[in-house]
């Protein structure tokens, strides 16, 4: 099922085997390689000889679909197939009707040329494959159409004209800030102490502030 409307230079349409990530993939990992995926496609390859853009930083975006056995999380293995290869890649995750898209901000890793250290990692919901309203739009360059796609995921158009190490960073603080203020809430619904309550009600006042803020 293709989710994207890309040109036919684009196209590669070859079957990649499950076992392909083994060297990448402890015992645990390989099996959940089996259990929850039942096929791996590289579909279209983004670069500079299929689309006629220029490449900078980015210098090539790979487009995998991924047929899920069962409706899971399987962002282990996205990480470790992400690892494996050093271009960027756009995931497309479905199970019959639906699908959601995983992309990943990433780097070479400083030790080892055969790897690669993701940064961070953007993903939508689920929704069905008939209503998808994410595109990649093929304009001005590679790493343009990277980083639009990753603004679309992200949900955050204001970053539309920032970089995406600034939207990284802002979403590794908002992630943070969100996380504390869980981590509150928590505290507080097992606190007895009404001193000690009222101290963490106004530490997740002070927390919310800041996330609205940030925001």
């Amino acid at each position: 099922m293709n989710v994207f409307n890309l040109p036919n230079t684009s196209v590669v349409n070859r079957g990649i085997p499950k076992n392909a990530f083994d060297d990448y993939a402890n015992t645990r990992q390989k099996k959940l390689f089996t259990n929850l995926i039942s096929r791996i496609t590289w579909m279209y390859k983004l670069s500079p000889d299929t689309i006629n853009l220029e490449a900078r930083e980015i210098k090539e975006i790979q487009i995998f679909q991924i047929e899920l056995k069962a409706r899971e999380d399987i962002s282990a293995i996205l990480n470790i197939i992400d690892k494996a290869i050093p271009y960027n890649i756009v995931f497309v995750i479905l199970f019959y009707g639906e699908a959601y898209i995983s992309v990943s901000v990433k780097h070479p890793h400083p030790g080892n040329e055969d790897s690669a250290v993701i940064d961070w990692t953007f993903r939508s919901e689920w929704f069905p494959t008939s209503e998808n309203k994410y595109a990649l739009l093929l304009k001005k360059s590679i790493d343009s159409i990277f980083h639009d796609f990753c603004v679309q995921i992200s949900g955050d158009a204001n970053f539309a004209n920032r970089s995406i190490m600034e939207l990284v960073k802002y979403k590794r603080n908002v992630t943070a800030i969100e996380k504390e203020i869980d981590d509150i809430k928590s505290k507080m619904a097992k606190c007895n102490q009404f001193n000690e309550k009222v101290q963490l009600n106004l530490l997740l006042r002070e927390k919310q502030a800041q996330l609205a803020n940030i925001r």
